[in-house]
């Protein structure tokens, strides 16, 4: 009996130093260590940044106006690239390639950056300034044009017409009576004529005629080029011109007038843009000029570029005027509905004498033609 008690306890005593034993050796076991150290860290390297600027040359040392940019990334451990345009604007992807297009307009300078990640979310980061031009895509998509190319009254599904003196001569105190006659308006080899006479007329001293493309033609945003040679004589007014489709229904000027041409005959040569708005028309702020060395006996392409953010107005190509307000409303911006176009030859006006000598003048057009 002695013997298995002495045997019991010594069993005993060894089970405690055995698990005494494990234990130890469980807390040394190198599997259960790596659930608390921390994994390896993995840092990319070798970041390289490309960035090539579509149509940059020697010639347009800030890309070809389209702001379309193509950037490449590339770094050693990378699976993971962010990029930011110096804008706000960000991408992300695991290609490192991205195209981009920058919409403000004008030459602005950006910083392009790129962040690389490992796959442990480690990084590196590199950036690069650019200075890149950013234009309107091009008007080119012809909408309507008249090439005056058939002798005889003006295409009647293109143009109608303004009839009579209107209220206190069209508002400007003109003299003329605008008429749809053969004397007054005619297309002649090639040419549209629009002619102001010395004649009395329905009450008036003076006849012409004032077409237009309402209810016929009307359009919102686009390239408009009128060739054309103007009248001579002091007190002739032609102009070529649009007016917001809604006039009957919103009124003048809350419609919006855009003025790509008009020339008074006392300052022969001096050609006028304007804009009319409910901020500021009649004696309008928003006008340019320039002077040309003969516009009677040459013509000249007269241009408006309207879209939504500005109005340009040039001839032969080169701009006089730009229209922008930096804030857009109602009252300096009503260009976002439709307009239609109007051509004419005004006699005299509230601020201006016609030459007693006066007796005739034409407005010549070659085209007229519209582009989106």
């Amino acid at each position: 009996m002695l013997d298995f008690i002495k045997n019991s306890k010594l069993n005993v005593l060894v089970g405690l130093i055995l698990i005494i034993i494990i234990s130890c050796g469980s807390e040394g076991d190198d599997s259960s260590l790596d659930s608390v150290i921390d994994p390896e860290v993995i840092t990319p390297s070798n970041l390289l940044l490309t960035i090539d600027i579509v149509g940059l040359d020697s010639e347009n040392p800030n890309g070809d106006g389209t702001g379309v940019v193509y950037c490449t990334a590339s770094a050693t451990d990378a699976v993971k690239y962010e990029f930011k345009f110096g804008n706000g604007d960000e991408i992300t992807n695991t290609s490192g390639s991205v195209e981009y297009q920058y919409t403000d307009r004008g030459t602005n300078n950006y910083i392009v950056s790129v962040i690389a990640f490992s796959k442990t979310g480690d990084t590196i980061n590199t950036f690069q300034q650019i200075k890149i031009t950013v234009q309107r895509a091009p008007f080119d998509n012809l909408i309507f044009f008249d090439e005056f190319d058939i002798d005889g009254s003006p295409d009647d599904s293109k143009w109608g017409y303004n009839i009579g003196t209107g209220d206190n001569g069209w508002g400007n105190g003109e003299k003329e009576y605008y008429t749809d006659r053969a004397e007054n308006v005619i297309v002649e080899d090639g040419f549209l004529k629009i002619t102001a006479i010395k004649e009395n007329y329905e009450g008036a001293k003076y006849t012409s005629a004032r077409m237009l493309t309402q209810d016929k033609f009307e359009f919102t945003y686009g390239r408009v080029e009128v060739r054309a040679k103007l009248p001579f004589g002091s007190g002739t007014w032609p102009a070529i011109w649009m007016l917001g489709a809604n006039i009957d229904t919103v009124g003048w000027p809350a419609c919006g007038e855009i003025d790509i041409m008009e020339h008074w005959g006392y300052n022969h040569g001096t050609v006028q843009s304007a804009l009319h708005t409910p901020s500021s028309y009649g004696s309008t702020t928003n006008h340019g000029s320039q002077l040309l060395e003969d516009v009677s006996n040459e013509f000249h392409v007269y241009t408006v570029e309207w879209d939504d953010e500005e109005i340009v107005f040039s001839v032969d190509d080169k701009v006089h005027y730009t229209y922008s307000p930096a804030t857009k409303n109602d009252e300096n911006w009503p260009y976002t509905a439709d307009q239609f176009l109007i051509l004419n030859v005004a006699m005299g006006g509230s601020w201006f004498e016609i030459d007693p000598n006066f007796t005739e003048s034409s407005m010549i057009v070659d085209y007229v033609r519209v582009y989106q």
